[in-house]
């Protein structure tokens, strides 16, 4: 049995700095999908010059952040010491914990002739348990991301988060999640299955396809039914198609935001910004990436 649709929408375009962002989630329909809370796309753009300052330095605690770079470079830069740098394909993950102060620098690809940048944040919810621990970071390549082809020549998955079939991500679980790259070729389709009670969400980058059965147009993001069922997707087209696929069971637990902070209770969003002013969250060791204050609410939920 096909999984019910739930809704369909288009996000909000913003700019956050240079770069063209489309704010997927949370929308007007879904504040989540299983523990993901957030969503910004990097629309496709030529980027000319190569900078070497960040995005802005900005603070979080009970989250981790995922950056999902299709095509690019980001370096990421912290306050827990950690740095490193991604090219097109890889992943930067950070459990922010109980508060770190992040930046990321986003670039073309230095490993290619291409110019354009495109790209994904997530925000991850943490469970209340895991909160507070310290703060942690990976970085992938691409060719650590696990991939297999399907089935009939029809494309290829991407396991970025979570398992599928024998395939495995490194990027911790917290809780039962999942967030796929699916490259779906020319008049294919490919069908997954998917237990009961897991929420999943698809958004279409840049082409249409069926989705059991109802054609979406680029740009749209789609949210199933709880219920177990499969989602078909189809190719009709005479291009290859890209769609991303993620969801995961429901968090459950209480969900208090503001600004870069995502806790359960008012208290713990209180004491997040206490400690942040406190200067507990240290302090990334450039000074071309030094927080500023009074710009960081750019990077939040509500």
């Amino acid at each position: 049995m096909k999984k019910e649709l739930s809704i369909s929408t288009r996000g909000i375009k913003a700019y956050v700095g240079p770069l063209s962002i489309t704010k997927l989630l949370p929308n007007r329909y879904a504040h989540k999908i299983g523990p993901f809370v957030f969503l910004d796309y990097i629309s496709p753009a030529i980027k000319e010059t190569f900078s070497k300052k960040g995005m802005g330095a900005h603070p979080h605690r009970g989250i981790a952040t995922l950056s999902y770079i299709l095509r690019g470079e980001v370096q990421h830069l912290d306050s827990a010491g950690y740095a490193a740098t991604i090219h097109s394909g890889g992943v930067h993950w950070m459990k922010a914990g109980n508060g770190v102060i992040h930046d990321e620098i986003i670039n073309y690809d230095t490993h290619t002739t291409s110019k354009l940048i495109e790209g994904f944040q997530f925000w991850i919810n943490l469970p209340a348990k895991n909160k507070a621990e310290v703060p942690a970071h990976i970085a992938l390549r691409a060719e650590e991301i696990p991939q297999k082809c399907l089935e009939n020549g029809s494309g290829w998955i991407k396991v970025i988060v979570g398992n599928y079939k024998e395939l495995r991500s490194q990027i911790p679980n917290y809780s039962e999640q999942f967030l796929y790259h699916i490259h779906l070729e020319a008049a294919k389709q490919f069908t997954i299955d998917l237990k009961n009670k897991i929420q999943v969400a698809a958004f279409l980058p840049s082409q249409c396809a069926l989705l059991n059965d109802c054609e979406f147009q680029a740009g749209e993001f789609i949210e199933f039914g709880k219920k177990a069922g499969q989602i078909e997707i189809k190719n009709r087209s005479e291009k290859s198609l890209e769609i991303i696929l993620f969801g995961g069971e429901e968090y459950k637990e209480q969900i208090v935001a503001d600004g870069p902070f995502v806790m359960n209770t008012a208290k713990e969003v209180a004491d997040a910004y206490k400690d942040f002013y406190a200067g507990k969250y240290g302090q990334i060791m450039h000074k071309q990436n030094q927080v500023e204050t009074d710009n960081f609410y750019q990077w939040r939920l509500y």
